[in-house]
């Protein structure tokens, strides 16, 4: 009797397993039918520009209620309204064998055959509020799941070119941003923060005022989002210890500021990834603190080096000079000896990494020097223990470096580094690359 119990509890459950799986699959089905039965009404484009806003409205609506199985889902979807191969191909017939007469438009009709409906989808909601955003953010849920469907890197392709003509340069706000600045905005600095974390208010309040600034840039449509910011500190030395801009009890400034360090450059929208504002930013800061202050002669910045412990746990297999075994010492750097034994040949390893260490394109293999590089700056002076964080003893072994702006090089020095790989150095790293060979 017992044993015919259980088997009753066990065919029970197995049956409501079964009806709640068939129900799961029931609800999936539908809401993929809703969600391609509203992508279909958007490119049919019935009624007037209020009726698309209302569909446009609706079908982001649904997205946002998706879980991420479900917006994998979306994408899939999405992908089923890819170009038409017999229209393409009936359209570049058409033009093959058009009169000189009829060419134009022919070509026009090749050119709207060339762009998949999807394009034509998600550019409908730009005309909804709140719609830019929205796209930036769908597009950063469609980078955590490229490679699962080959589809979706050439949405994501067409997705990027959308999103880089909607936010052209000429398009954004440079704001300086203050203290009085609203504190749902100062919140999301602080989140958006990726160098140097932002503790706790007082902290956040010490890197807007007095000797400190910083800098964002914004997007009319999105006004409550920084972009990308920048952090500066003005003071009147080439300073290479972090710990000295971010103290709250440092000195403050007297005089007139002689150089600006840009010691923090953060982007916020993951779904603006590889669409570039930090040359722009820069020159358009360094521009605005010159006019505000005439008497800065130097910009720079006080950069990580986030490649390079990487990079050389991969050349340290061997190890003779017992490198391996020194940095792995649990407080190496709190010993002056152990320290100053490390100093040189790091100092020289990193020249060597930052300078002769590339890429796809001879470019340089660390991302942060490869970004003010290919913005024109110039390799100045490498840093040592200049971050003692655990971040910066794990990614540099505490090194950090100075990139140097000089205004009237820059276009020279961009030039040189994209077209040939060249990197502008100053003297002291050029003197640690003699000495390293």
């Amino acid at each position: 009797m017992i044993k015919s119990i259980s088997g009753w509890r066990e065919a029970a459950a197995s049956a409501r397993d079964s009806i709640l799986r068939s129900r799961a699959e029931s609800d999936n089905r539908r809401t993929s039918q809703r969600l391609l039965d509203q992508m279909s009404a958007c490119l049919e484009a019935r009624g007037g520009e209020v009726a698309a806003r209302a569909r446009a409205a609706a079908l982001g609506k649904q997205y946002l209620e998706l879980d991420d199985a479900g917006k994998e889902q979306f994408f899939k979807l999405l992908a089923t309204f890819d170009i038409d191969e017999a229209l393409l191909e009936a359209a570049l017939s058409a033009l093959r064998d058009s009169p000189d007469e009829k060419r134009q438009k022919k070509a026009g009709e090749l050119r709207a055959a060339l762009q998949a409906p999807w394009v034509r989808l998600l550019t409908q909601f730009n005309s909804i509020p709140g719609g830019v955003k929205f796209l930036v953010d769908l597009r950063a849920d469609l980078l955590r799941m490229l490679d699962r469907d080959p589809a979706f890197a050439r949405i994501d392709e067409d997705l990027r070119e959308i999103l880089t003509t909607w936010f052209d340069i000429g398009f954004l706000e440079l704001r300086e941003i203050t203290w009085n600045a609203p504190a749902a905005f100062l919140e999301r600095l602080a989140r958006y923060e990726a160098v140097h974390e932002v503790r706790n208010w007082l902290d956040l309040k010490y890197r807007l005022q007095g000797d400190r600034r910083c800098f964002a840039f914004l997007h009319p449509a999105m006004p409550d989002e920084p972009l990308i910011f920048v952090e500066v500190a003005l003071t009147n030395e080439l300073i290479g210890d972090i710990s000295e801009v971010l103290d709250r009890n440092a000195r403050p400034l007297t005089g007139d500021p002689s150089v600006a360090i840009f010691y923090s450059i953060s982007n916020c929208q993951k779904g603006l990834r590889g669409i570039s504002f930090g040359n722009a930013l820069i020159k358009r800061v360094a521009d605005q603190l010159s006019k505000q202050f005439r008497s800065l002669r130097t910009f720079a910045t006080l950069s990580p080096i986030p490649g390079f412990m990487t990079w050389l746990r991969g050349r340290l297999i061997e190890d003779p000079e017992g490198i391996a075994a020194a940095l792995g010492q649990r407080g190496w750097q709190r010993d002056p000896e152990a320290a100053e034994a490390l100093r040189v040949p790091l100092m020289r390893l990193c020249s060597h990494y930052l300078t002769r260490e590339k890429r796809a394109g001879n470019f340089a293999r660390d991302p942060v020097a490869h970004f003010h590089l290919s913005n024109g700056a110039r390799l100045e002076r490498i840093n040592w223990l200049g971050d003692l964080s655990a971040k910066g003893l794990r990614e540099s072994a505490g090194m950090m470096v100075n990139y140097l702006y000089v205004l009237d090089q820059i276009d020279d020095n961009h030039e040189a580094y994209m077209t040939e790989g060249k990197i502008a150095t100053g003297p002291a790293v050029r003197d640690l690359l003699k000495s390293a060979r």
